[in-house]
Order: structure tokens, then sequence, then C-alpha cells
């Protein structure tokens, strides 16, 4: 016989909170074995080389201060540095870069080729221009020009076509976030304070004061620089949701079993 239950049951004590949880001191290598990508790795270095060719060629055809002043050339430098960083990770098999990184990256260079080649290549466009990247003086004619040509391409076309291949390719999906949008335009915002600037310091009259036609406010006043900008601005932040959404959506090309430290027994019987 078991005893009866008690009716009068005294009140328990509170249970005290979950106490948090403690750091492990097991690395995440102990439990799974890093993978090195070396084709990752050398794609990744192809493209910052590229884009260092790129760079260097405007920098050697035109006068450096006004080349470097650029939206394009200053994004492929950004690119050179986190692609280089990101290569050597990847071949060292440690932790990618983090996502808000290279998808600010990825975003800046993807603006870079929208804007050339919708707004200032394209003929039907009301800020369409035959300004040069480099100096038009020293690229008129002769090798100077193929060579001047040869930067623009590199810089506008097919830097941002490596790196998107890059991200649809060899990079995991479902990294990037929503979150990460609106801080990846404060580059964007602070390079057109910058481009303002520099043409409030800059005399009246001085080529290439504005080195956008959409940001000259010579030609259009501050109201429709603005306007523009605005734009322009919201035009950003919906490609970096869209970004965000096929790096949800689309399939994974890194596809590697990882290995484990834990074997599991079979079931006995």
């Amino acid at each position: 016989m078991t005893a009866p239950i008690p009716r009068d049951i005294p009140d328990l004590p509170a249970l005290p909170g979950v106490p948090a949880l403690l750091p492990s001191p097991v690395p995440a290598t102990a439990v799974v074995t890093p993978v090195r990508r070396p084709l990752a790795a050398t794609y990744r270095l192809l493209v910052a080389l590229l884009a260092a060719a790129g760079v260097t060629l405007a920098l050697l055809l035109g006068s450096p201060t006004r080349v470097l002043s650029f939206f394009s050339v200053q994004s492929a430098i950004l690119l050179t540095l986190v692609t280089l960083a990101s290569a050597r990770r990847a071949w060292s098999a440690r932790r990618p870069l983090p996502s808000a990184m290279t998808g600010a990256v990825l975003l800046y260079v993807t603006i870079t080729a929208l804007v050339h080649h919708l707004l200032l290549a394209n003929e039907a466009s009301p800020f369409a221009t035959t300004s040069p990247l480099t100096d038009g003086a020293t690229t008129s004619t002769g090798w100077g020009w193929t060579w001047h040509t040869l930067a623009h391409h590199l810089i506008h076309t097919a830097v941002p076509a490596t790196a998107l291949l890059d991200w649809l390719l060899l990079t995991a999906p479902g990294r990037l976030h929503l979150r990460q949008a609106a801080p990846w335009l404060l580059y964007p915002l602070a390079y057109l304070a910058f481009s303002l600037g520099r043409g409030e310091l800059l005399l009246p009259g001085t080529p290439d004061r504005y080195l956008y036609p959409f940001l000259d406010v010579d030609q259009h006043g501050y109201k429709s620089v603005l306007g523009n900008a605005l734009l322009l601005g919201l035009s950003f932040y919906a490609l970096a949701v869209l970004l965000v959404a096929l790096d949800h959506a689309r399939p994974n090309p890194v596809r590697h079993r990882a290995k484990t430290g834990f074997r599991l027994r079979p079931p006995v019987g």
C-alpha cells in the first residue's frame, strides 16, 4: 500500500532563473572540420587583380586627385581590399567575412554598373555624358584612348560582373539581411556630401567641378540636385532590398558535407 496524498501541500519555493549558458571552450573547428576553398580563393584573387588593374590604369592616365574622386573608382578600391581578404580566408579555411561588409561592396559595384549603363552611357538619358573617367586632354586619340577605354570597361562593366558571379556561384545564400540595407546607404550619402563639398571648394568654371551630371549644381541648382539624390537614394535602397531577397531565394552553390567529430552508432538489435 502507498501512503495517501496529503490534501494540504505546502507551497514550493520558486525555481531560480535558468542560468545563462557559459561559452564553450571548445572551438568550432574541433566539431566541424574547416574546409579550404581553393577555387573560390583563386577566383576572388583574379577579381581583385582585375579591379586593381582598372584603378591603376585610370590613375596612370589621369590626375590621381580627380580619378580618386569618382564613386566608381572608390567602390573598385573597396572591392579590391575586401576580395583579397575574402580570398585569403577561403584559402586558409577560415570563416568568411561578415555579410554586412561583402554585401555593401557588392551593392556599391552594382550601383556603379547600373548608373553608368542606364544614366551616363545611355543616349536616351538626360544625364548622358561623354566625359571620360580620366583626363580627356591626354586620352583623346591613339593608345591613350585605347588604355582609357580598357580602364573604363574594367571598372564599370567587368569588375561588377565578376563580383556578381562570385556572389551567385561561390557564396552561400541566406547571409544578407534586410536590417543591413539601410546602413549600406551611409557611404553613398557620405559621397553625396563629399561631391557637393568638393564642388564648393573648387572655383566656379573649373572643369569637372562636379563629376556626375546629375550632381551638377551649376547646371541644375541645389533643389534639382537634391531631388536627384533622393530618387537615386530610394533606388539604391530598393536595389539593396532586391539583393537581400535574391540572396534568400537563390539555390545554394556551395554544397559540401561537413565532417564532424561525432559518429552516430547504429541501433543495437
